[in-house]
C-alpha cells in the first residue's frame, strides 16, 4: 500500500534489493551403501534433517559423513567423500542405500532427480559389485553407470563421473564405455576416469571422488569454462597403474581420461574429455558451461512467467541474459575480442511469431562462442646457423 504523504519536500525510502540467486558448481551427489545412525546429529547450520535411507543428505565437512551414516568397511563411499573434501571440494550430497545391489545404487541416483544446486553424479560403490566377482558383475556395474548417465542427461543440469574397474585395460576400457554409450540420447552427460587410486594408508580406492574434489577446486579457482585437467590430486600416495604416454595414447582419442604420475609434479589428472559421441561435447568444460547456463536461467529467469509476451519481455529477456554472457567472456569461458563476437542472444517477433505466442510460449535463441582447452601445444623447433627459434604453431 502505497504511503500518503501530506507535506512537500524530500523524503528517504529504503528499497531492499533482491539479492541475485548464487550459483554453485562443483556439488556432487554421492551415492553409496551406508545406514542411518539412529543417534545421528547433524550441524545446525546444514538446514538438514537426520540422515534417511534413500535421501540426499547435505555434508560440509568429510567428519559429518560418520557423524551421520555407518559405511562398510569394504565399501568406497567413505574414501569418496574423504577425496572430495582433501581436493578442494566445500560441499556434496550423500545418498545412503542400506541395500548391497545394483537396484538400490539405481534408487539412490533416481533419489538426486529433486536437487537442484547440485551439479555431479558419482557412484564409487558400484565398484563393490564388481569386486564381488559374480559372473555378471560388468553387466551389473556398468548398467548402474549406464543409468547414472542416462539421469543426468534426463536432469540436463549435472554431469556424471565415472570409475573404471580397477585393473582394467584397454578393451576393457573401451568395452565399458561402448556398453555405458548404448541407447544413451546425446549429448552424453558423463566423463569417465582411470585408473585407481593408493590411498596414503595404502588402499586402492576409485577415483571419481578425488576427481569430483578437482572439479570443486578448478571452479572455485578460475569457473566452469577451464578444464578440470593438470590439477595434482592430493591425499594420494600412487597409482594402480602407471599410466604412459603409450595408452594415453590409445584412450584419450576415446574419450578416455587418465591419472598420470609425473616425476616432481605428482599425480595430476591428465584428461579433460566426455564420452560423447557429438564432438561438439567433447571437452568436459564446453559441456559443463552450457549446463551451467542452462541452471543460471532457471534460477535467475523464473520470473519470466506469466509476464505479458511482447516486445518490453523480449528485451528485457535479451538484456539479463547478455549481462550473464558478457561476464562470462570477461571470465575467458567464451572466445572473441568483443561481446559481439563471442555471443549474441535473439529475442523477438522472429523466435516469437504469434503461433507459438498463442501457445503461451517464449522463445530465445542464444549463440555462443565456446572456448575449448588448449590440449595440444606445439612447439616448432627451427635451427639455423648458431640459432634455435622456438615457435610456438
Amino acid at each position: 500500500m502505497a504511503l500518503v504523504r501530506k507535506s512537500p519536500g524530500v523524503e528517504r525510502e529504503d528499497v531492499f534489493l533482491k539479492p541475485r540467486a548464487r550459483l554453485e558448481t562443483g556439488v556432487p551427489g554421492f551415492v553409496g551403501f551406508a545406514e542411518s545412525k539412529p543417534d545421528a546429529k547433524p550441524r545446525p547450520d546444514t538446514k538438514s534433517i537426520k540422515p534417511e535411507p534413500g535421501v540426499p543428505f547435505v555434508l560440509h565437512r568429510k567428519i559429518e559423513l560418520a557423524d551421520n551414516f555407518s559405511c562398510p568397511a569394504d565399501g568406497f563411499l567413505a574414501d569418496a567423500v574423504a577425496a572430495f573434501f582433501d581436493n578442494g571440494g566445500e560441499r556434496c550430497y550423500v545418498v545412503g542405500t542400506a541395500g548391497r545391489d545394483e537396484a538400490t545404487l539405481r534408487g539412490g541416483i533416481d533419489a538426486l532427480a529433486p536437487v537442484a544446486d547440485l551439479d555431479l553424479v558419482a557412484v564409487p560403490d558400484a565398484m563393490t559389485l564388481w569386486l564381488d566377482r559374480e559372473p555378471d558383475s560388468f553387466q551389473r556395474v556398468w548398467g548402474v553407470q549406464r543409468h547414472a548417465v542416462a539421469h543426468s542427461t534426463a536432469q540436463g543440469d549435472r554431469l556424471a563421473i565415472l570409475d573404471a574397474p580397477p585393473g582394467s585395460n584397454t578393451g576393457g576400457l573401451l568395452a565399458q564405455r561402448d556398453f555405458i554409450l548404448g541407447g544413451q540420447t546425446e549429448p552424453v552427460n558423463a566423463a569417465l576416469y582411470y585408473p585407481w587410486l593408493r590411498t596414503v594408508e595404502g588402499k586402492l580406492v576409485p577415483p571419481s571422488g578425488a576427481v569430483a574434489g578437482i572439479y570443486a577446486r578448478s571452479d572455485a579457482r578460475t569457473g566452469v569454462h577451464k578444464a578440470p585437467a593438470n590439477e595434482e590430486l592430493t591425499g594420494v600416495s600412487d597409482l594402480e597403474i602407471d599410466v604412459g604416454t603409450t595408452i594415453q595414447d590409445q584412450l584419450n582419442p576415446e574419450g578416455i581420461n587418465c591419472l598420470r604420475a609425473f616425476p616432481g609434479r605428482g599425480i595430476r589428472v591428465w584428461g579433460g574429455r566426455t564420452i560423447s559421441r557429438d564432438p561438439s561435447w567433447r571437452y568436459v568444460n564446453v559441456r559443463r558451461l552450457v549446463l551451467t547456463l542452462r541452471r543460471w536461467i532457471a534460477l535467475n529467469m523464473a520470473w519470466t512467467g506469466f509476464e505479458p509476451n511482447g516486445p518490453r519481455l523480449w528485451i528485457r529477456i535479451e538484456r539479463e541474459l547478455s549481462g550473464y554472457l558478457t561476464g562470462l567472456w570477461r571470465a575467458g569461458a567464451l572466445t572473441g575480442d568483443t561481446p559481439d563476437a563471442a555471443f549474441y542472444v535473439k529475442c523477438d517477433t522472429e523466435t516469437n511469431p504469434p503461433e507459438l505466442r498463442d501457445l503461451g510460449e517464449v522463445v530465445t535463441e542464444i549463440g555462443l562462442a565456446l572456448n575449448p582447452p588448449a590440449e595440444f601445444v606445439v612447439i616448432r623447433v627451427t635451427q639455423r646457423e648458431g640459432v634455435a627459434d622456438l615457435l610456438p604453431r
